[in-house]
């Protein structure tokens, strides 16, 4: 495998933009380099310069060849495999805080550039020319090649896909937690959510679940259940007034979610409280 990395200063790199260009590698296979599933803690562009094999990602197996583009973000297993009799010859970008939100909730996307080729791939080999000559300011330069590489993916009109900083995800997932927080008897949707966060819609619900380990809605009918609770045992509002204060939007929907998360009624809970405070 001859591989040569090149590793950027990121202190002579733009400031101004939140995403980072971390490292241009270009690659040909030669038989000598075992392919092993891998994770990154940031995103992936990967171009196929020529050669012809396969990618893995999370245990899926995608074909791939010259012209091929691969876009992969950040915690995903994935790995690339050649073909003995064409071998892989590519070109990989990684970029450290910015995440892809791609159609049919995905966190990878696998396109043929072919028509575009000429123009993404002169961005690309002018950041590899930059690295390797070692021109004055090349990492700045590379920083704004990539950001315009950036924009030409999004362009393109064959596919949807939108990019958002790390920072800006984190930051909308924390204020979609405190909206819940604060207004979990309203009726909220997803749609809503979305709107509210400025983020897609199922990148949205992906983005929470990352960073909160549940999906929206799932925390939703947590916070819900966490009142009702408080309800049941400190009131004698009826179960359907329960349910109602609660933010749920009838009783047996809500007799449905509390046995599944606490494992026994509403009216069960309750008389086990009353039992304990007896005591």
């Amino acid at each position: 495998m001859g591989t040569s990395i090149y590793p950027l200063n990121q202190e002579a790199a733009a400031e101004a933009s939140q995403n980072k260009l971390l490292y241009i590698t270009h690659s040909r296979y030669e038989n000598d380099w075992p392919s092993q599933p891998h994770i990154h803690p940031f995103a992936e562009l990967f171009y196929v310069k020529d050669g012809c094999g396969s990618f893995l990602i999370d245990e899926e197996e995608y074909s791939i060849e010259k012209d091929d583009f691969v876009i992969v973000n950040a915690g995903i297993s994935h790995t690339e495999v050649s073909s003995p009799s064409m071998p892989l010859e590519y070109v990989t970008i990684g970029i450290e805080g910015l995440s892809f939100s791609f159609e049919g909730n995905k966190d990878y996307i696998i396109f043929s550039c072919k028509n575009e080729q000429k123009d993404l791939f002169f961005y690309m080999s002018a950041m590899l020319n930059e690295m390797e000559e070692k021109n004055r300011d090349c990492e700045v330069v590379c920083q704004n090649l990539l950001e315009v590489l950036i924009i030409k993916l999004i362009r393109r009109t064959n596919f949807a896909f939108e990019v958002a900083p790390t920072v800006q995800i984190n930051k909308e997932c924390v204020k979609i937690k405190r909206y819940i927080e604060a207004n979990y008897t309203q009726d909220i949707t997803l749609d809503f959510l979305a709107e509210l966060s400025h983020l897609n819609k199922y990148y949205m619900v992906h983005a929470f679940t990352l960073h909160y380990g549940c999906s929206p809605i799932r925390y939703l009918c947590q916070t819900r259940i966490k009142a009702s609770k408080e309800l049941l045992a400190n009131t004698n509002y009826s179960i359907t007034e329960v349910a109602h204060y609660s933010g749920f939007s009838s009783q047996s929907y809500f007799a449905q979610c509390f046995l599944k998360s606490c494992g026994q009624t509403a009216s069960a809970y309750r008389k086990s409280r009353k039992k304990g405070d007896a005591l």
